[in-house]
């Protein structure tokens, strides 16, 4: 048994676990539209540095792992895995080298999933065959868009393919589909932050927080 642990996460609370707002830095634009902090940066950094150790351990023969950005809402939490990655494998003198694509699927229609995925900009994926792939994602919600991302891949013939994803959510709505590595499992709240917009707005916020009934009707797409 390897020592590296997968599909292990911390269990990210409600309301009563979250964190006052008046407690943390909040840009002015966000600050009354917030209900209260769920993760703060700080213990996002810490976790992403564990996810960075645990995903490398895992490809112990890889001299070249290819990873998926899922843009928009992953390249937050993609920057700073890619970060804690190559400074283990720098320090740790790992024979292996990172290369990173984007790809952009979009399910949102303000705060509902439309149940359709539509993709944007793939770039040239015949390029993963025979290739170790991570997927890099922001949030599993219901499952199905990763799963049509993981379906895309298959026509490919990639080496191995793994994803992780910075939040599951923990929702009757799921597909059933649970990625090799996560941060964090939510309950099934409308999450913003480190990346994470609702409709273009606060990826900026450097904390994962839930959104008020105020900031969606202040937000919300006309």
């Amino acid at each position: 048994k390897q020592w590296y642990q997968r599909r292990v996460a911390i269990t990210a609370g409600g309301v009563e676990s979250g964190y006052d707002i008046n407690m943390f830095n909040i840009p002015v634009k966000y600050a009354n539209f917030l209900q209260y902090i769920l993760i703060p940066n700080g213990l996002i950094k810490d976790r992403t540095q564990k996810l960075a150790v645990d995903i490398l351990a895992s490809l112990p023969n890889c001299k070249q792992l290819v990873i998926l950005c899922v843009l928009k809402g992953g390249y937050k939490f993609c920057s700073e895995l890619v970060d804690c990655m190559e400074r283990y494998i720098c320090s740790c003198e790992i024979n292996m080298s990172i290369k990173v694509e984007f790809i952009r699927l979009k399910s949102y229609h303000n705060t509902s999933s439309t149940g359709e995925v539509e993709v944007i900009g793939l770039s040239d994926l015949s390029v993963l065959t025979n290739k170790h792939i991570l997927i890099v994602e922001d949030i599993i919600d219901t499952g199905k868009t990763m799963t049509h991302a993981l379906k895309l891949l298959e026509d490919y013939s990639p080496a191995s393919v793994q994803c992780a994803s910075l939040l599951l959510k923990r929702t009757d709505k799921s597909c059933g589909y649970v990625p090799e590595y996560i941060g964090f499992t939510v309950e099934d709240q409308f999450i913003v932050g480190f990346g994470i917009d609702y409709n273009e707005y606060f990826r900026d916020l450097p904390h994962i927080a839930v959104i008020n009934d105020a900031g969606i009707k202040h937000f919300q797409e006309v």
